[in-house]
């Protein structure tokens, strides 16, 4: 699936990756392949995803929002 980590400035990342783990206001949540669609607000805290490869990467945010639809998962964080 694809990942798009987005903030006023820059595009903090754009790739492929097999899951991402998000700072949910109600909790952290897991992201994988096929997931059912979903808008949700982000606390402060870190992304966490793992790349296609197996390698894992992380970008901590101070909150946001994520949007999931059709295997595209796009964060836009302040």
């Amino acid at each position: 699936m694809t990942l798009k980590i987005i903030s006023a400035d820059a595009v903090l990342y754009t790739g492929e990756v097999s899951a991402v783990t998000l700072p949910g206001e109600m909790g952290e949540f897991t992201v994988l392949r096929n997931h059912a669609s979903l808008l949700a607000v982000l606390s402060a805290g870190t992304v966490r995803y793992t790349g296609e490869d197996g390698s894992e990467q992380s970008t901590p945010v101070t909150g946001g929002i994520v949007d999931v639809d059709n295997n595209v998962v796009s964060v836009c964080v302040y």
